[in-house]
């Protein structure tokens, strides 16, 4: 996997270099080739978990790069350092719960069953171009921020701080969750984030994104359209994550009441 990631790094750099384009353009050629890499590999070794760790190594490696040799102001550094610490506890949980190649995530396996014989454009656009799309958009308000240096503000320090809460929430929902299985628990997890929020992760990923958005368009507000990228983002785990997470749990006995008891994000008491 890190080999695999590796020449996909080393693709995008070299695509991002012979480009002639403004940044935001480059980017997404060059994060495209680079998804193609991987894509390749997914095919290769069949399976398509091994786009799984994207999610999270694309975005610091991008902004890395887009503000490397530069004198960074506080804003700037806090900026990098919430999204590293997103990228960080994100693909540690990855590498945490990754066994082997011979694992593969339950929903593209699902993805495969469904689509037949048109998989190969199913795993390719669906679970490949679209989440590289997606994650792209949420990153053109930092992208911007880096290379239009301005003022901060109080919100886009607030912004910032949201989603460093989203990360920390996320980071505890993911300990509590391997804590609840490696204790062999059964059903439903009920405790802490979990109590009354089905998905407390996704909730984490939706405010991480809409906390960058909100930070940077409060220096730039003509910039709204930078929003989009949180709001495809929203998008995707309500109309897709959501909906396929509690199929899935709804194969286990106990589903309906449990689903009647709790927030499918909030974790508000229902």
């Amino acid at each position: 996997m890190i080999a695999v990631y590796a020449l996909a790094c080393l693709a995008g750099f070299k695509e991002y270099s012979q480009l002639h384009l403004p940044r935001w353009q480059a980017i997404l050629v060059a994060d495209t080739a680079a998804t193609l890499v991987v894509f390749v590999f997914s095919v290769l070794l069949d399976n398509a978990s091994v786009y799984d760790p994207y999610w999270s190594v694309q975005p610091p490696v991008i902004l890395w790069a887009v503000g490397w040799g530069r004198r960074l102001s506080v804003y700037e550094i806090a900026l990098l350092t919430v999204v590293t610490l997103w990228a960080v506890r994100l693909t540690a949980n990855w590498a945490y719960t990754f066994r082997s190649l011979a694992c593969q995530d339950w929903r593209y396996t699902r993805v495969r069953e469904k689509t037949g014989a048109f998989y190969p454009v199913a795993n390719l656009v669906g679970i490949h171009l679209m989440p590289t799309v997606i994650v792209y958009a949420c990153l053109l308000p930092a992208v911007y921020a880096l290379d239009h240096p301005a003022r901060a503000n109080l919100l886009s320090f607030l912004g910032l701080g949201v989603s460093l809460a989203a990360t920390a929430m996320e980071g505890a929902a993911d300990i509590q969750n391997h804590r609840f299985h490696k204790m062999g628990g059964t059903g439903f997890l009920r405790e802490g984030v979990w109590r009354y929020s089905r998905h407390p992760n996704y909730l984490g990923e939706i405010l991480m994104w809409w906390g960058v958005a909100i930070s940077v368009v409060s220096m730039y507000p003509d910039m709204y359209l930078l929003g989009l990228g949180a709001l495809m983002n929203t998008a995707l785990f309500l109309l897709v994550s959501i909906p396929l997470a509690d199929s899935h749990q709804s194969r286990k006995p106990g589903f309906a009441g449990y689903k009647a008891d709790t927030r499918a994000l909030l974790p508000i008491k229902k």
